[in-house]
């Protein structure tokens, strides 16, 4: 049997509704959609698949991962509004059930997000129970972040260095690596770096990485 670390992977974070796999959850992977867009999103296409495509409306999977979207907290009592705050806001929403296949977990759901600039981007993310989460995609791109740790997310060219010359920015500052995952979709095009690490990752330190010019996008991205 696994060991339980911590109480709250029996009972769930502190947050606003039923279900921490449901509410909590939700919530969390709405929020690191946003994180990863990186700006304020006027559109949200949200698709449910298994479990919470059945149960998205009576469990408050819809509001919670709306509020999510918007920036609150597993806690903010705004989650129970946040339909009404989305639409105050000018936010679109578009809600939908889907079928991902049956090696997604029950608890997934798949958020395409747009800003006013038309800059889009597409999660996939998964409620594991106790309101813990997994990101497996992002832009199709295959990746495990927890929303845990502070992390650097980059889309590059799939090129040979690339990752060397990432990681040697991050040790000049100082920062350690937990965990790294690289993913591509087609050989000789894109690359995706997931890099999860144990300190908050500066503007500086972005900024230093975004003048790689094989780089396409990075986002620091921070516990969620």
């Amino acid at each position: 049997m696994k060991k339980v670390e911590s109480i709250f992977e029996i009972i769930g974070p502190i947050m606003v509704g039923p279900s921490s796999s449901h509410t909590a959850g939700a919530v969390r992977i709405g929020k690191i959609a946003r994180e990863i867009l990186g700006t304020k999103p006027v559109k949200a296409i949200i698709l449910f698949h298994g479990s919470f495509a059945e149960t998205f409306r009576g469990h408050g999977s819809d509001k919670a991962v709306v509020g999510g979207i918007l920036g609150f907290s597993t806690d903010d009592l705004r989650i129970r509004k946040a339909l009404e705050v989305a639409e105050r806001e000018g936010l679109k929403i578009e809600f939908k059930t889907v079928d991902l296949g049956e090696e997604y977990h029950p608890n997934t759901i798949k958020i395409i997000l747009e800003d006013a600039s038309g800059l889009k981007i597409q999660v996939i993310g998964s409620s594991i129970g106790g309101g813990n989460i997994i990101i497996t995609e992002i832009n199709g791109f295959e990746t495990d972040l927890s929303g845990d740790y502070y992390a650097l997310i980059a889309i590059h060219d799939d090129k040979p260095g690339m990752v060397a010359k990432i990681t040697t920015i991050l040790a000049k500052h100082r920062i350690n690596i937990a965990k790294m995952r690289v993913s591509r979709i087609k050989r000789g095009a894109l690359a995706f770096s997931s890099i999860e690490v144990d300190h908050e990752i500066s503007k500086e330190v972005v900024g230093e990485i975004e003048k790689i010019k094989e780089v396409r996008l990075v986002r620091a991205l921070k516990p969620i």
